[in-house]
C-alpha cells in the first residue's frame, strides 16, 4: 500500500509517502504563505526519494481541515488535481485527529485536546482518546470562543496541543484542564498518512470529487472522521 499524504491546512506545509507500513520519505517546513508554492514541490520529493512514480501509488490523502480557508483549499485542490490526473482515490484526514495522533512523539496521554488558533478569538477544537487502532473521537469538531466550547464529560488526564493553547490557554484550561501543552504542534503529513493508512483499511477512500474541504466556519458542528 502506498499513500502520498499531504497538508497545508495551518502555518505549517508538509508531504509524505507511506509504504507498506511505514513512512519512507518526507518533507516538512513552517513556511506561512508559501504553502501553495511549495507542496507540488514537496510531493515530487519524496516521490524521487522513494524511488516511486504517480502510477506506483495507491492513493492520495491530505488534511481536509479544519483551519486557515486558503491552505485547505490548496490541500484539497492539490490532491484532487494529482487524484484526477493519476487515476487514484482520495482519503481527507482531519487536521485535528492528525495533530492528536502526532502527540503521542510527545507525551504518552491517551486523553488529547486539539486547539487551532482560528482568529475572531475562536479556536478550532477537538478531544481525542488514543486506542490500539489509532483514535476515538471524543467530541465533534467545533469552532468557537473558549467558554462556548463543548467538553468531553470523560475521566483521565488531558494534554493540549495546537496553537491554540499558545494563545488562549488560560481560558481553555478554565473548561479543560490539561497536565502538558505543546502550541507549537502542527498538522504533519506523516501523521495524515498513518491515519489515511488506518482509513484505507476501513474502506473509506472516496473518489476525486468528493475531496470536500471542512471549514467549520460554515456549520457550528460536523461529526469528525479520522
Amino acid at each position: 500500500m502506498n499513500i502520498l499524504a499531504l497538508d497545508t491546512a495551518t502555518e505549517a506545509c508538509s508531504a509524505a509517502l507511506w509504504c507498506d507500513g511505514q513512512v519512507i520519505a518526507q518533507r516538512f517546513e513552517w513556511a506561512p504563505r508559501r504553502q501553495a508554492e511549495l507542496i507540488l514541490p514537496f510531493c515530487q520529493a519524496v516521490l524521487d526519494t522513494a524511488g516511486l512514480s504517480l502510477q506506483q501509488l495507491d492513493a492520495i490523502a491530505f488534511g481536509r481541515g479544519p483551519g486557515a480557508f486558503t491552505g485547505v483549499r490548496v490541500a484539497v485542490g492539490v490532491a484532487q488535481g494529482i487524484a484526477f490526473a493519476a487515476d487514484l482515490p482520495v482519503l481527507p484526514i482531519s487536521t485535528l485527529a492528525a495533530m492528536a495522533y502526532g502527540s503521542g512523539r510527545l507525551h504518552p496521554a491517551n486523553q488529547i485536546a486539539v486547539a487551532i488558533d482560528a482568529r475572531r478569538d475562536e479556536v478550532y477544537w477537538a478531544g481525542y482518546r488514543r486506542t490500539e487502532m489509532g483514535l476515538e473521537p471524543l467530541m465533534a469538531e467545533q469552532v468557537g470562543a473558549a467558554e462556548h466550547l463543548s467538553i468531553a464529560a470523560v475521566e483521565g488526564a488531558w494534554v493540549g496541543v495546537g496553537t491554540g493553547w499558545g494563545r488562549y490557554r488560560q481560558r481553555l484550561e478554565q473548561r479543560c484542564p490539561v497536565v502538558a501543552c505543546w502550541p507549537e504542534v502542527y498538522p504533519d503529513a506523516v501523521d495524515i498518512a498513518a491515519l489515511a493508512a488506518i482509513a484505507w483499511q476501513q474502506g473509506k477512500a472516496v473518489s476525486p470529487e468528493q475531496a470536500l474541504p471542512v471549514y467549520l466556519r460554515d456549520q457550528v458542528v460536523t461529526e469528525p472522521s479520522c
